[in-house]
């Protein structure tokens, strides 16, 4: 094993696991991990908890009790999975008050099919930030057009947000403003900025499987040297971005308020194409105040042979500016796939939901006692 998780979180990336269940949680293995791989969050969504209630029996006990209330599945899945955060919460609340509320955290999402409704959004937000009842929570919320306005009002009554799905550099600036009038709107109704915290979820490696199929498809060795860059060359400009929002004048107010910035953070950093090395969204995007969310599997490949030297972002704009307009120059509209990978998200997000709705109705039924 290397230290490259520790070189990692020195670098000023914060550390977090993408995943969680039951077991996870009564087992130790998730304390183990903040105690000695470095984990200092975790992010949920549904495919994570469809898949945690559909293996092994780790809620049986729950969902037992549930059958015998003849509640609805909607209402078991928001107990179960409210239950898993407000559990790993409490595990990793030491690490919430040591870094000042930074990290800490549990990521919890809004129903995606909600993903295109705004006050349906703020609404379950509000809901949810009710049932785990815990300060170290975020309420995720997709980058969708409805989703904007509903950051920005979930944010202005002081509820903490991880904004989830964001593709596009132009839709993480509109991110970065809904965040910011979200807090100019706290401010004005007297909250204490300080104690709201957010993060954007900018997804990587998503972007190279679409952008690489159609290099694929062109089969030019011009199209192939492009190959495994497009998504890196995003993510550096998305950092480029925040840098400049979060160093204008409109944040130094905020900043003065005591805002919290809302840091970048890295989604989708499972490498999914054998010919890239399996820590490559995590080597290639270290840079300060940033956190990289990353299944078991990349963690664990980090840890056992990540090469983490520094920051490997600052610098780089250019050549990414320069990567990017590469794939216009083949004919790869960059508008078109992160727009086509925004509603493909939304999309797997709702399949995940009805998957997790089936399974659970499944479970309820197995377990729900005869009659009399």
């Amino acid at each position: 094993m290397t230290d490259a998780l520790k070189r990692l979180s020195d670098e000023g990336v914060a550390i977090w696991l993408d995943d969680l269940s039951r077991k996870r949680i009564t087992s130790g293995n998730l304390a183990e991990l903040i105690d000695q791989q470095h984990v200092v969050g975790v992010t949920t969504n549904p495919s994570i908890f469809q898949k945690a209630i559909s293996e092994g029996d780790g809620y049986d006990t729950q969902l037992t009790d549930l059958a015998a209330r003849k509640v609805t599945v909607e209402e078991a899945i928001r107990m179960i999975t409210t239950a898993d955060v407000r559990d790993a919460a409490d595990i990793l609340r030491p690490v919430f008050d040591a870094t000042d509320g930074q990290d800490g955290r549990v990521s919890i999402e809004v129903d995606p099919r909600l993903a295109h409704h705004t006050r349906a959004t703020v609404a379950e937000a509000k809901q949810l930030a009710w049932l785990v009842d815990r300060p170290n929570t975020l309420i995720k919320i997709p980058a969708t057009k409805a989703g904007l306005p509903a950051i920005t009002e979930v944010i202005g009554r002081g509820i903490s947000v991880n904004v989830t799905l964001i593709f596009s550099l132009e839709r993480y600036r509109e991110v970065m403003d809904a965040y910011l009038a979200g807090l100019e709107k706290a401010k004005a109704a007297g909250l204490d900025l300080s104690k709201i915290h957010s993060v954007a979820s900018f997804f990587v490696s998503r972007v190279d499987t679409e952008i690489d199929k159609r290099i694929d498809a062109l089969g030019t060795d011009e199209a192939k040297a492009a190959r495994g860059k497009a998504a890196l060359a995003n993510a550096r400009l998305a950092y480029e971005a925040y840098e400049e929002v979060f160093g204008s004048d409109r944040w130094a107010a905020l900043d003065k308020a005591h805002a919290n910035k809302q840091r970048p953070l890295w989604a989708s950093t499972g490498v999914k194409d054998k010919a890239y090395k399996d820590t490559l969204y995590v080597d290639d995007l270290v840079a300060p105040g940033t956190v990289n969310t990353m299944p078991e599997a990349t963690l664990e490949a980090v840890a056992d042979h990540g090469s983490v030297t520094g920051n490997t972002i600052a610098g780089a704009y250019d050549q990414a500016r320069a990567d990017i307009a590469s794939l216009e120059k083949l004919g790869i509209s960059y508008d078109e796939v992160v727009q086509l990978l925004e509603d493909e998200g939304v999309q797997k997000f709702e399949a995940s939901w009805n998957d997790l709705l089936k399974s659970t109705e499944a479970e309820l039924k197995r377990l729900s006692p005869s009659e009399g």
